[in-house]
């Protein structure tokens, strides 16, 4: 046996790249690391962006809706369009919905009056003379104020309450007792919390400064009607909703 060619150090395989210290796998795994950090930066990036968008689309939706036709239906209020169009006033523009609105005023009066002159005359309990009471000292000064208003805007204004009105008028005369004064109670809470709403609306809306001051006033006599009529203890909440009352539809004052 040879033995210096069994000193010799073996030859390295040429197909076999020699490793030394780990280095060829310590860079494949550095390497798949790399790469699986940044493949989750651009996941995470691209949930961040897609929940962003869905984000933004869902609050444009409603936005755009509401300013459609959503957006003019909740604005416009209720009301009867005497056909008149919208007049130039030395107060500001008169629209259908203003005049409708201080005819309505009107009309409250008319029939409020005499169920407060009523209520004074067959209330047994003294909250509901008090509240009688009250109907006749603010309708009495709201009506001063709504004929002031009318003369001055040219508002042609009603001389007697509506057929709905003077229903109601004739149930509380047929009624007896305590049954009149829920009647009483239960009629004037429904048509008050109606036109509460409608005072609000075009408080908010008119841009006539002489419609703007009678809706401040009738806030303030609407409000103090419903507090005094809550206060008899009498009113049936859970009916309020129940066949309300509504203000009354004013057909235009023919000439």
């Amino acid at each position: 046996m040879d033995t210096a060619r069994m000193s010799e150090p073996p030859t390295p395989h040429p197909s076999r790249p020699r490793i030394q210290g780990g280095t060829v796998l310590s860079f494949r795994r550095s390497t798949v690391g790399s790469l699986s950090l940044a493949s989750k930066h651009v996941i995470g990036t691209g949930v961040v962006i897609g929940a962003l968008a869905f984000t933004l689309i869902a609050l444009l939706i409603p936005v755009q809706s509401f300013g459609g036709t959503t957006a003019a239906a909740a604005a416009a209020p209720a009301g009867t369009d005497d056909g008149a169009g919208t007049i130039s006033t030395a107060f500001g523009p008169l629209t259908p919905q203003d005049r409708d609105f201080v005819r309505k005023v009107r009309l409250a009066g008319l029939w409020e009056l005499p169920a407060g002159r009523q209520a004074q005359q067959r209330g047994t309990r003294p909250a509901i003379r008090t509240a009688g009471q009250h109907l006749i000292d603010g309708h009495t000064e709201l009506d001063r104020r709504v004929i002031e208003v009318g003369q001055a805007l040219a508002v042609d204004l009603p001389n007697q309450p509506s057929d709905q009105q003077q229903d109601w008028l004739r149930q509380m005369d047929q009624a007896q007792g305590a049954q009149y004064e829920r009647l009483f109670v239960q009629l004037l809470r429904r048509a008050h919390g109606k036109v509460f709403q409608l005072v609000a609306q075009i408080r908010a809306q008119t841009r006539n400064s002489m419609v703007r001051a009678l809706a401040n006033d009738a806030n303030t006599t609407v409000l103090d009607h419903i507090t005094v009529l809550e206060d008899s203890g009498l009113v049936d909440f859970d009916g309020l909703a129940d066949a309300s009352p509504s203000p009354s539809t004013v057909s235009p004052p023919t000439k």
